[in-house]
This record gives C-alpha cells, sequence and structure tokens, in this order.
C-alpha cells in the first residue's frame, strides 16, 4: 500500500504544477491509460512500437500521444498579445529506427510532434503517419493550413518533398514539406544505424528559435552545437491546448521505429518579450522577494521600516506553511481514499480506468431499467448507460449481482484490460463495487455484435466490412499473443464477444475468461470454460489453454465470416441451407468437405449475392481451415495469419480431407462434464443438450 501511496505524489505535483501553467511529462511514471496508440503502434517493455514488428516487407505507420493535451497559451492570449502568450517548450527522447534484413530497402523515418488533435493518424512512406497527400498538395500551392508542428528524422530522400538525403532532420509546419531541413552527414549520427540515438529539441518562444541536437547514444550530454537551428515564430501554429506525440511509417521495407523514453516540459508564459528561457523553467518555483524598505529618516519611518521587515520575512514563511498544510490535507484525502477501496481494486490493479459510482451509474441506466439492456453475457447484463451533462458521454455498463459466483471473472476481466492498449479492443472507461455489486464500464458500440449482424435480418454487412473484422481481430489476437509484456489468453474468441464500433471496425471485448501467461512459461491446466462450437479438441481433452485454443476459435470466426453460418448449425437438406430442423451441421467439416469436393466457393454466403471479391474469399476460408485444424501444431500463429491477410505471406496449404483426432475416454468424460455444466443455456445461437450416459465406459470420440 505505501507503493500506491508513493505513486500518488507525482499525480499530486503535477496538478499543483499545471495550475502554475507549467506542464511536465515524463514517460516513466505515465500510465497505459495516459496514452493513446493509433494505427499498427503498441507497447512491449516499457517501449513504444510505432510500426509492424516484422521480417516482412510491409506498409506501416502508427501514433502515440498524450490522452491529456497541454497548455501553450495563457488564459490571457489575445490576437495582440499572441506570440507572448505562447509557452516555450523541450523535449528529450531515445529512439532506435532498425532493419532486421540487413541491406534491404529502409524508410520512413520518424517524427515528434505537437498536434491540435488526438486522432492524428496519416499516411504511410514520406508521410510519416502524420501527414497526407491533401497537406502536400495546400503546401505546394502556398495555402496550407499548418496546425501540426513536427520535427522529423528522416531516412529516406522523397524527391517530391525536397529532402536533402536519407539522414536528416526537418521542421514541418502542416506538411510533410519542411520548412527547413539539415543532412546529417557531418554531424555523424546515423539515423537507421539501429542504434539508440537521443534527442533534444528545445524553443525559446521570446527568441523565436527552434533547436535541434542529437547523440548517437542513450544516455549522454546535450551537445553544445545543434544540428539544425531555425528562426520560427511557432505562435500561429499554436492553439491554447494541443496533444504531443511521436509517429512513424514505412513504405514496403521491414525498418521498425521504437520510442525507449521521453521527457516534455513547457516553460511558463513570459510576461515580457525579453523573458528568457531559463527564468521561464524556474520562474514558478521562485519565491516572491520580500518588499524593500523605505529610507529611514526618524522614528515613525523606523518603526515602518521593522513592521516592512518582518512582514517580508513572515510573509514567505506563511505562504510556505500554507503550502505545506495544502500538500498534507490533499495526500491524507487520497491516502484515505485508497485505504477504503479493497485491495483487490486498488490503484495497483487500476492506474487507468475511473471508479464510478454506484449511484452515477444507477441513474445513467433509469435504474438498469430493462429497456437499457443491450446485451447478456456469461457473468452478467450489459446496460446502455447515458451519462448526464454538457457532453451526454454514452457508456456500455456490464452489470453482475451474483458476486459470489463471478468475482474472480470480476477482477480477472479488471486486471487484463486496464493494461491493454489495441485500436481493436473495447476500451474500458471504469469500474464500481458497491451495494455487492461488481459494473465494468465500457465505451458504447453503437452497432452492437458481430454475430447480431451477420445473422440479423437482413445482413448489414457487406464482403469489405466482413474482410475488415476477419484482419482486425487477427490484429488484435497477434496482439494479445505476441506483443504484451504478458501474453494474454483470450479463451472465448466468438462472434457473440465482438463488437462494431461507428465505423463498423471490429473490437474484440469480454475478457472475464481471459488468463495472463509469462511468455517462457508453459500454460497450467484449469478448468475448461468457453463456448461449444467454438473449443478446440486439445482443449477439451487437457483443459490447457493456449495461443493455439484461441487460433482455432478464431478459424471457426472466420469460416462464419464468409459463410454466415453459425458453428453449429441446423441442416434439413443434408449439407446446405440454414435454419430449419434437421440434424446439427459442424461448420468446419461442412466447409471442409466442400474444399475436398473443390466446391470451396460454394460455402460462401448466400446472402452476399455473389458481390464479393472471389480470391479474397478463398484466401478467408483456406485460413479459416488452417486455423480450425484438429491438430494444434498445424495450425498457424496470429502473426503469421495477419501477414497472410496482408498479402505479406502466403497461406499454408491446407489438406483436401479434415485430419482426423482421437479422444480417450477420459476427454469423452470431460466434453461430458462440459455439456452437462452448459445445460440448456443457449450461447451464440444454439442449445446445448445435456447429455445422455454413454453407452460404454471406453467409447471415443472420432472428431
Amino acid at each position: 500500500m505505501a507503493a500506491a501511496h508513493l505513486r500518488l505524489l507525482p499525480l499530486l505535483l503535477l496538478t499543483l504544477t499545471a495550475a502554475a501553467k507549467n506542464v511536465t511529462l515524463d514517460s516513466a511514471i505515465l500510465s497505459f491509460a495516459d496514452l493513446t496508440l493509433l494505427g499498427d503502434s503498441f507497447l512491449r517493455n516499457g517501449s513504444v512500437w510505432l510500426t509492424r514488428d516484422t521480417d516482412v516487407p510491409s506498409s506501416s505507420a502508427g501514433t502515440v500521444l498524450c490522452t491529456q493535451p497541454v497548455a501553450f497559451r495563457g488564459p490571457d492570449a489575445t490576437a495582440s498579445n499572441a506570440t507572448a502568450a505562447v509557452a516555450s517548450f523541450a523535449a528529450r527522447f531515445s529512439f532506435v529506427i532498425a532493419n532486421p534484413n540487413a541491406g534491404a530497402a529502409g524508410g520512413d523515418g520518424i517524427a515528434f510532434f505537437i498536434s491540435p488533435d488526438r486522432t492524428t493518424l496519416g499516411a504511410t512512406g514520406g508521410y510519416l503517419g502524420l501527414f497526407n497527400s491533401s497537406n502536400s498538395a495546400a503546401a505546394k500551392n502556398g495555402s496550407a493550413s499548418a496546425t501540426i508542428v513536427a520535427v522529423e528524422f528522416d531516412t529516406m530522400a522523397n524527391p517530391e518533398f525536397a529532402d536533402p538525403s536519407d539522414n536528416h532532420v526537418g521542421l514541418d509546419l502542416g506538411s510533410p514539406v519542411s520548412v527547413t531541413a539539415a543532412d546529417l552527414a557531418a554531424s555523424g549520427v546515423d539515423l537507421k544505424s539501429g542504434n539508440v540515438t537521443t534527442a533534444w529539441i528545445d524553443y525559446r518562444s521570446a527568441d523565436r528559435r527552434l533547436e535541434v541536437f542529437l547523440s548517437s547514444y542513450a544516455v549522454a550530454a546535450k551537445p553544445k552545437r545543434p544540428v539544425l537551428s531555425v528562426a520560427v515564430d511557432l505562435s500561429p501554429y499554436i492553439k491554447e491546448a494541443m496533444y504531443v506525440g511521436f509517429s512513424a511509417s514505412t513504405e514496403g521495407s521491414t525498418q521498425q521505429h521504437t520510442i525507449k523514453g521521453w521527457t516534455f516540459q513547457t516553460f511558463g508564459f513570459p510576461p515580457t518579450a525579453n523573458s528568457t528561457f531559463e527564468s521561464n523553467a524556474t520562474s514558478n518555483s521562485s519565491e516572491p522577494a520580500a518588499p524593500a524598505p523605505p529610507p529611514a529618516s526618524n522614528a515613525p519611518n523606523s518603526h515602518k521600516r521593522r513592521v516592512g521587515i518582518a512582514l517580508g520575512i513572515l510573509g514567505p514563511v506563511a505562504l510556505a506553511l500554507a503550502f505545506i498544510f495544502f500538500a498534507w490535507v490533499s495526500i491524507k484525502k487520497l491516502i484515505e481514499l485508497t485505504s477504503r477501496t479493497d485491495a483487490a481494486f486498488s490503484t495497483e490493479l487500476v492506474k487507468g480506468p475511473r471508479k464510478f459510482s454506484y449511484r452515477e451509474l444507477s441513474a445513467a441506466t433509469r435504474g438498469f431499467h430493462m429497456s437499457r439492456v443491450v446485451g447478456k453475457g456469461a457473468f452478467g447484463t450489459v446496460y446502455k448507460a447515458a451519462m448526464p451533462g454538457a457532453a451526454a458521454t454514452t457508456y456500455a455498463v456490464k452489470r453482475s449481482t451474483q458476486a459470489h459466483q463471478s468475482r474472480s471473472e470480476f477482477v480477472a476481466e479488471l486486471s487484463v484490460i486496464a493494461c491493454l492498449r489495441h485500436k481493436n479492443l473495447v476500451q474500458l472507461e471504469g469500474w464500481c463495487e458497491e451495494k455487492g455489486e461488481l459494473l465494468l464500464v465500457y465505451e458504447y458500440m453503437p452497432n452492437g455484435s458481430l454475430d447480431k449482424a451477420l445473422y440479423g435480418e437482413p445482413c448489414t454487412l457487406s464482403w469489405p466490412q466482413r474482410y475488415t473484422v476477419a484482419a482486425g481481430i487477427a490484429s488484435v489476437l497477434s496482439y494479445l499473443h505476441q506483443e504484451c509484456e504478458q501474453r494474454v489468453i483470450h479463451r472465448d474468441i466468438k462472434t457473440s464477444n465482438i463488437l462494431l464500433d461507428v465505423n463498423l471496425s471490429p473490437r474484440l471485448g469480454d475478457f472475464g475468461l481471459a488468463r495472463l501467461m509469462d511468455h517462457n512459461k508453459s500454460p497450467v491446466s484449469t478448468l475448461t470454460a468457453g463456448t461449444m462450437g467454438y473449443l478446440a479438441p486439445e482443449y477439451l481433452q487437457s483443459g490447457k489453454a493456449t495461443e493455439q485454443t484461441d487460433v482455432f476459435s478464431y478459424g471457426v470466426v472466420l469460416l462464419e465470416v464468409c459463410c454466415g453460418r453459425r458453428p453449429i448449425d441446423k441442416d434439413e437438406r443434408g449439407g446446405g441451407g440454414r435454419g430449419g430442423g434437421g440434424k446439427n451441421v459442424n461448420l468446419v467439416d461442412w466447409v471442409w468437405r466442400l474444399h475436398g469436393e473443390d466446391r470451396l466457393i460454394e460455402a460462401a454466403d448466400a446472402r452476399l449475392a455473389g458481390e464479393f471479391d472471389k480470391a479474397e474469399m478463398l484466401l478467408l476460408l483456406l485460413v479459416g481451415l488452417s486455423c480450425a485444424n484438429p491438430n494444434c501444431e498445424e495450425r498457424p500463429a496470429m502473426r503469421r495469419v495477419v501477414q497472410i491477410l496482408n498479402r505479406e505471406a502466403e497461406p499454408a496449404p491446407v489438406p483436401p480431407k479434415k485430419p482426423l483426432l482421437v479422444f480417450s475416454s477420459s476427454a469423452s468424460a470431460k466434453l461430458q462434464e462440459i455439456a452437462f455444466s452448459c445445460g440448456d443455456d443457449v450461447r451464440g445461437g444454439y442449445s446445448v443438450a445435456k447429455p445422455a450416459s454413454p453407452k460404454s465406459e471406453g467409447a471415443d470420440i472420432e472428431r
């Protein structure tokens, strides 16, 4: 608990500093919730990777920004004094630009930037993941609306942007065309050497000068001479509040861009144009000067002088005591608030998500009224919550009243998803544990779940949207399995746990069954959990969840996306059709049979009416079969699947006949136990009936 209290001190100091109009940011003390990752960026071992980690050439762009804006102007900023009101700033960061394939083509570079919004993500290649073609065209005709300020560290000479070389630094104002650039040939710094490079960027508002310093070492003193020094007035491009971040991109290369660590500071708002950069850095921490005593001429004046001296001494002392008292009271309140929270839900567990009160969530859901129900999961009911106020924010609230049964799942979901950041994950916004209830608060997905979109009448998903869903879920599973500090096994991949945002992009949710594992540890045997039809054969047999069990479930989802059929469906025509009575048909078996008969394209969803790319359809069907292979050793890793769907690798050949797998009698009993525990509950749109007693104790189940 003491460690939690110590971590509260930087937050308090940052609050006090912000009140003085200065901001200090340090990546070492920021939590996951303090960062916004866009595009292909991801976190690994305390570093930010801005582009894909692959040894196969690809085009990639990624951005990371501070979630909260930084104040760059004071409240007195007007047209007449806008220049004086702009803060000076200094950034220091270490980065690595490396290419895993020696001798392969490089490109394109990395950039530090200040942006008016936190959705900044541009094109790949020379646009550095920050700009796009419209910015470039506007710059050429002199009409660029330059609101993004960036310093680029470019490793590709693009003639269309007038780059001086493939190893240069440039200042960009709203466009990838640098207003000024410096070749680094004479500096001894090679940006793409693969070594850690440290950069300093200083802007002095009073002098209207920006300077960039570079060193080829991770820990080094700041060089005396800058590699780039330019006289520039940034006041036309700086708004009152801006977002600070980094971006990078590649185009047909394997170059990787990593931010190792960084700090950023603003230095006040100078009262006059003659204020110096150094004085701004310290002005807010200086004690108020004692007033000068008047000249002593007589006794009354002498008395006044003594009073003035006493006030000059006691004033700062009283101010210091008041500050100490305020800090002590604030810290005490924070400690009391933390100590009242259950240990399982301490700030060590939930650094980013906000704790909501039961009262505000109840009000937002109209007392958890049935009219606000938007879905039901294995561990609770999901409600739509409309928060009052000017922002009118909408959330999805998952509620479980059976606290004694689902507390472990609640803690698991909270622990896992609070530390994850990916564009295809449902964002956890907060939590609540009051009145014996467990509540999780998520961002609201207006288009519901994938299963409703696939099986609704009419089906609302076109083929390009379905392909986007397949690629997005592959990307987030690759992140969970191989790019997190601890790999995450989801264990319940299915269409009802995949949600669609306002742009119909997929978001993976429901981490109630997820488990964290170290990359160098084998999975442990656990109680088998999940949904029938999506469970891998070896998972049913051993109860051990691995990345490959998630891959199997993903393969089933992929076939659903292509075929528009559920994993276990009713077939009244003996091999085709949907719904109705008849026997149960396993989707994987059905598609594999069509593949063996060289009729794989007939598996395509008839409701698409032939409006799909045939090559893409066949590709997804083959990848789905490959992932749903009964033999886990034959399934591809999710990183390989991402490369296949991005056309960066060829799919593995799929045998025309589904491989056979024989379970032992112990596995048969295990399957029956699982089916019995499910009862007659409806999951994923089909019923799991209670099994009859086996006819023979040693009977095998062939799949």
